[in-house]
């Protein structure tokens, strides 16, 4: 085939470009932290020159957002969460988000890239704590605290009940990708397993007769 009926490459646009600098610069900061991270090898690792880096994302804080907006994608979460909550299906609320928390074959690189920013005072520790984990704690507690009024659960903390349940889950996928500890059992049964041990303490159980005297 001769040079002028040879196919030319296609070259990558912006937007790809832009894509590939992203999961470079995640991957890195993901397996070497933000401090041992340089504009240098990310631009190696997407196979661009640093100018092209900095011409997409002048600042760092910049590819920071972008890697936000990449990474956390928890609207769709809090709006299934939400028209549960509405029809105060309690085990759904719990099982939408221990699910999402320890869904299989999740991308480990957002747990790591908090870990990394938390550990080395980085600024995008805040961009990433408020947009992943405080708006799952402050939802979960409103409903927490909107079912205790409905005098459907026990007169708890509202807040430290939900970070409670966060935790218990968070910690699971701390264990299984960060300490490479094995799931012993499969996924579904796992979330269903949290949810019962935490809505048996939560939920408000109804008075006995020695309590239903003592109140009168």
């Amino acid at each position: 085939m001769s040079s002028g009926t040879r196919k030319r490459r296609r070259r990558p646009t912006s937007q790809e470009r832009q894509a590939g600098l992203i999961a470079a610069a995640a991957s890195l900061f993901a397996a070497k932290g933000f401090n041992g991270t340089t504009t240098k090898e990310i631009a190696r690792a997407a196979g661009v020159s640093e100018a092209l880096v900095f011409k997409h994302f002048p600042t760092k804080r910049a590819l920071y957002a972008a890697i936000l907006a990449e990474k956390v994608t928890v609207d769709e979460l809090l709006e299934a969460v939400g028209e549960s909550a509405k029809k105060r299906d309690d085990r759904r609320v719990f099982t939408l988000i221990a699910g999402f928390r320890i869904r299989p074959g999740v991308d480990s690189t957002l747990l790591r890239l908090l870990l990394f920013s938390a550990l080395e005072g980085h600024e995008l520790s805040d961009m990433f704590f408020g947009k992943h984990h405080r708006v799952l704690y402050d939802h979960l507690a409103a409903y927490i605290e909107l079912r205790i009024a409905e005098r459907a659960f026990r007169d708890v903390d509202p807040l430290l009940a939900a970070r409670a349940f966060i935790g218990m889950v968070v910690h699971h996928r701390l264990l299984h990708e960060i300490f490479g500890v094995p799931m012993h059992r499969p996924h579904d049964e796992t979330v269903t397993t949290y949810v019962d041990l935490f809505l048996t303490g939560l939920v408000r159980l109804p008075a006995g007769p020695a309590a239903r005297r003592h109140a009168r």
